[in-house]
């Protein structure tokens, strides 16, 4: 097999080329395994704001207070003096600064109208806690004071704590979801387009702008190989690249993320990303048999692997780009690849419903697959008519 073996000597000596892109891609996908995949909260603990509890009394209510305080709050220490309590709210040595005043505890038990005094942190989300507590605290109090007059302090110390003693446990529910929904494969495969497509255009188009030279097709021509035999062995030198670069970048996920190779998810993400390989080796089939010389080769491929991957939601999420630029994407393979994937990550159930849509996306890759190759056989009939 002359011809077979030409062509995986052309793709031996661009081997460097396709294997920058593939290197590349392999640092980016080992920083998102460090860095993208978020960790699941899986309960709920109150933030405790720091607090400065100054009193100018010292009342069994007071004492009292502290001390149910000290529940929902860490309790700083400070000298009562301004210039420190300013400099530890401005340094965040403290995020709320509270001043009971002398008599406030009697005016609470009479039904007086002093307050505390109180400085904080501006836009301070835990303050918003220690808020809470101090009202529940004092407004319960009022209330036990104005319906029992002669209730001691002591006594009204000891029913506040059994009152506020009681606590709701929250209980967060998490929705049945994907375990390969926002996780490193999904992450991988969706960058996947760009390397394959690179690596796909490099190898391909540059082995069928060198077998389209009219040196090289008079010399197979003039061989006692028929035409059938000699395009034949094209395609499977094409199909043997187009498959080694595709299972390569699929083992390396296998290394990276084997826990998600479990799953049913994996399966399909294989299938759309086979299908996706099977589309770009066409597109690349086509540009070979389009190009005439090696000299433009990296820019045609840094625009069609690039230019698709930025308004396909390979580098940025589609939720996140415009309609016209996604409806202008919906003209490329990629933006189907990587439609299939998002929904491949977050399946749940495989009925016809839920795979219906991904699917259609993969018909959809497999169209353009199709598309490309009968153009590519139109453009090399009609060479070959032009040469004769």
């Amino acid at each position: 097999m002359p011809v077979f073996k030409l062509s995986l000597k052309i793709f031996r000596k661009n081997w460097v080329a396709v294997s920058i892109y593939i290197f590349i891609f392999l640092g980016i996908a080992i920083a998102i395994s460090a860095n993208s995949v978020p960790e699941k909260s899986i309960g709920f603990s109150q933030e405790k704001a720091k607090v400065a509890l100054i009193s100018e009394e010292k009342t069994p209510l007071t004492d009292g207070f502290q001390k149910e305080l000290s529940k929902s709050a860490v309790l700083i220490k400070l000298p009562d003096q301004t210039e420190k309590l300013q400099d530890a709210l401005f340094f965040r040595k403290v995020t709320y600064i509270l001043r009971i005043p002398k008599g406030f505890t009697q005016s609470v038990l009479s039904g007086g109208s002093m307050q505390m005094k109180k400085t904080v942190v501006p836009n301070s989300v835990d303050n918003a806690y220690v808020d809470l507590s101090v009202d529940q605290y004092w407004n319960l109090a009022r209330i036990y004071a104005k319906h029992e007059p002669g209730i001691s302090q002591q006594q009204l110390v000891n029913q506040l704590k059994t009152n506020l003693s009681g606590s709701t446990p929250v209980t967060i529910k998490a929705h049945e979801q994907a375990k390969t929904a926002n996780s490193f494969s999904m992450y991988y495969f969706n960058f996947l387009a760009y390397t394959l497509s690179a690596a796909l255009i490099m190898g391909v188009s540059t082995l069928m702008v060198v077998m389209n030279k009219r040196d090289i097709k008079r010399r197979n021509f003039c061989s006692p190989l028929r035409a059938s035999s000699i395009n034949g062995q094209l395609i499977l030198a094409n199909l043997l690249f187009a498959l080694s670069a595709w299972a390569i970048l699929i083992l390396f996920c296998f290394i990276l993320d084997s826990k998600s190779f479990g799953t049913q998810n994996m399966v399909y993400f294989l299938i759309n990303s086979l299908l996706f390989t099977g589309s770009m080796t066409s597109l690349s089939y086509l540009i070979g048999n389009l190009m005439k010389n090696l000299n433009a080769m990296s820019a045609v491929c840094n625009v069609l692997t690039l230019g698709p991957c930025f308004i396909s939601g390979v580098f940025v999420p589609q939720e996140f780009l415009n309609d016209t630029v996604l409806k202008i994407a919906s003209f490329t393979p990629t933006y189907w690849y990587v439609q299939a994937n998002t929904r491949i990550a977050k399946l749940t159930q495989f009925g016809w419903t839920e795979l219906s849509p991904i699917i259609q996306s993969m018909a959809l890759l497999l169209a353009f697959g199709a598309a490309f190759i009968t153009v590519s056989l139109v453009v090399g009939k009609r060479k070959n008519l032009m040469n004769e």
